[in-house]
């Protein structure tokens, strides 16, 4: 696969996953408590996290051939 081609799975794959992870922590969101902070504590791990599974896609975009 060329890179060109496989820029472009990988960046629509990151869209994709970026708009179900979004998806998902805000409908796990809505069962958070409503102390702030539990919900100050919920958004920085869900705000952070989501960059831990994109880290070895963005790796295989970037590999030489």
């Amino acid at each position: 696969m060329n890179a060109r081609t496989r820029k472009a799975v990988g960046s629509l794959a990151i869209l994709l996953f970026v708009f179900a992870y979004a998806a998902a922590a805000s409908t796990i969101g809505d069962h958070v408590p409503k102390a702030w902070w539990a919900q100050l504590l919920f958004y920085v791990v869900v705000g952070t996290a989501w960059g831990a599974p994109i880290i070895p896609l963005i790796t295989w975009m970037n590999r030489g051939k």
